[in-house]
């Protein structure tokens, strides 16, 4: 790709971070916005800004994307700043003020949800729609919508292609994403917006959320600490490393119409597999408390990567052992931040 400008939102989270942060090592500018919401300890979050912060072609504003009398004048400035000298910007026929926006801001996890949906709903429906609404009066042309594969739900025939159904999500989470998504091709059908929603599998990897098992595993077997498992540690997840995933967000900016597809790491494994491979990795044993399965979790996840392959040219490249081992570093190398950190709920 040419050099461009992009829109980043949620810049600070652990995805948004790392495409923002390949983004700018290939020559590119990039606008990122994130909220610093306390979903969990935002001093994670500034660590992040901290290293994008070292590019010269990285700029930050916080902001919540729900919020559109905010969102609007970044586009609008954006505008202006584009315009030759002599002119002042006309909307729908001056330079677009990003070559994309691609829309990482969100609330992720699927058991708070449960316990606060709309919270949810107003960033991730809400907040989408905002962006939408911007690309469409700005003339931004395309849109990469972050989603994720819990809107396929219990009883969706693995491995997970993007023609199953997703008429049944689990939690608030996958329903506010399913939302998010048929939003996007509302925009697609009426206002011509190129449009890719991204479904990730379980991301993990170094500076990850601390909600998520990997962070919570490494960090408190690493600790001597008991672990919690929820039910028999016999459910399978496709863990995917964080940068794969950018990678694969950064080429799902080509043009492609109106696509959904996934990403993940093509090779799933139990729970227990992962604690065990964990442990290996950080030389200790587990301690582990097992306390009851949680309704809203899915049993299995499995990822059918045919059409990312074939779209986008894309395939993981970390296997979960690697993975591992560079996630065990980051936390050794960055262990009196993580361990200053509030805890987060299993």
């Amino acid at each position: 790709m040419a050099s461009s400008r992009y829109l980043v939102t949620g810049c600070a989270g652990f995805i948004g971070a790392k495409v923002a942060e390949l983004l700018l090592a290939d020559g590119h500018r990039v606008l990122g916005v994130d909220n610093l919401n306390e979903a969990y300890d935002p001093r994670l979050k500034q660590w992040r800004l901290q290293q994008l912060s070292r590019h010269d072609g990285f700029c930050y504003r916080q902001l919540d994307v729900a919020d559109r009398q905010s969102l609007e004048p970044l586009f609008a400035r954006s505008e202006e700043a584009s315009a030759p000298p002599d002119r002042a910007p006309a909307r729908e026929t001056s330079t677009p003020p990003f070559a994309a926006v691609i829309n990482l801001a969100a609330r992720a996890g699927v058991r708070a949800s449960v316990l606060h949906p709309e919270i949810y709903y107003h960033t991730n429906c809400d907040g989408t729609l905002n962006l939408l609404e911007m690309c469409r009066r700005y003339g931004v042309k395309k849109f990469v919508l972050a989603s994720t594969s819990s809107v396929y739900g219990a009883d969706s025939p693995v491995p997970f292609t993007e023609a199953n159904h997703t008429s049944r999500p689990l939690s608030p989470y996958a329903a506010s994403k399913k939302a998010a998504e048929v939003l996007a091709y509302t925009y697609h059908y009426l206002h011509g917006l190129d449009v890719t929603v991204l479904r990730y599998f379980t991301v993990y990897g170094p500076a990850g959320r601390p909600d998520m098992s990997v962070f919570r595993f490494v960090r408190d077997i690493s600790e001597g600490r008991p672990i919690t498992v929820l039910g028999n540690g016999n459910q399978s997840r496709d863990f995917t490393f964080v940068d794969d995933i950018a990678r694969g967000t950064i080429a799902a900016l080509r043009p492609l119409g109106y696509e959904v597809i996934n990403l993940g790491g093509d090779s799933p494994i139990k729970l227990c597999e992962l604690i065990s491979r964990i442990s290996a990795t950080v030389g200790r044993e587990p301690i582990i408390v097992r306390k009851p399965a949680h309704p809203a979790d899915v049993p299995a996840t499995w990822a059918d990567i045919t059409k990312a392959r074939r779209l986008l040219d894309w395939e993981p490249r970390i296997s979960i052992d690697e993975g591992i081992i560079k996630t065990v570093q980051w936390y050794r190398e960055n262990r009196e931040l993580v361990l200053s950190l509030a805890d987060c709920p299993p």
